[in-house]
């Protein structure tokens, strides 16, 4: 099937780990023109040698979704480089959780800039350009934490949930300017984050995994590839008549639709 992602040009954030680098690479190999937000340099010279190295094409830009001035660079470089925006990938975030009396105000601020206030940033600077292009399409990446919270799992449920929040909204008042908005919730995804908590528990990571499996319906843990295919049918001509909606992504874990 021809995506019709030839040529768009793609923003994703947390683009050199997990999810977001395995969206980047498949956008990539589908013909569209992506960029790469990541705090580290390293691997985002590395991600951009091996999409090279297949023939896609790709920038990186080195920055903190957290900080508006970063921000307000990705989009400028963007803009630079290509001349617009069609995809935006918001992806940047880290599961920040544990018990409500212990999470401080400086935790709670933190997970606000980097989850919540990135994506409402980052939208706000590429949707005016998504409008010249006639449409544009944004994916926010949440959990399945959103619509079913659990006891000691702030911030980072409440900060998904004002993502779920902001996904609907936004849907609403672009779709008429064809930028379709939609989040995928995701479940226990294998990435970077398990492998330091294992590492942090002396314990090699598959044996993480086998605990963190027990209680999933499919009986394993998905792959940042099966997220970054989800993505790419939201993003592509497949997807041209969804918006507003979620994609619980978790193996059947969730309890709610």
């Amino acid at each position: 099937m021809e995506l019709g992602l030839r040529g768009k040009v793609a923003i994703v954030t947390g683009a050199t780990q997990g999810i977001g680098k395995a969206t980047a690479f498949t956008l990539a190999k589908e013909g569209a023109r992506v960029v790469l937000c990541a705090r580290g340099k390293n691997r985002l010279d590395q991600c951009l040698s091996s999409i090279a190295a297949f023939g896609g094409e790709a920038i990186g830009v080195s920055a903190d979704v957290s900080k508006l001035p970063d921000i307000e660079r990705i989009v400028a470089e963007t803009i630079k480089r290509w001349g617009g925006v069609d995809i935006l990938v918001n992806n940047a975030g880290t599961s920040v959780r544990g018990d409500f009396e212990k999470v401080d105000d400086a935790m709670w601020q933190m997970d606000f800039d980097l989850k919540l206030f990135g994506a409402i940033r980052l939208a706000r600077l590429t949707i005016p350009h998504m409008k010249k292009r006639g449409g544009g399409r944004i994916i926010n990446i949440t959990n399945i934490g959103a619509k079913q919270p659990g006891a000691s799992t702030m911030p980072t449920t409440v900060t998904r949930a004002a993502g779920l929040a902001l996904t609907k909204a936004l849907s609403k008042e672009y779709a008429a300017d064809n930028i379709l908005v939609n989040t995928i919730c995701i479940g226990r995804i294998k990435a970077g984050q398990w492998e330091s908590r294992a590492e942090a528990r002396k314990v090699p990571v598959d044996t993480l995994y086998d605990e963190m499996k027990k209680d999933i319906p499919m009986g394993r843990m998905g792959e940042a590839e099966e997220v970054a295919n989800a993505i790419t049918f939201l993003a592509s001509a497949a997807g041209s008549y969804v918006t507003g909606t979620s994609i619980n992504l978790d193996g059947g874990m969730s309890g709610v639709l």
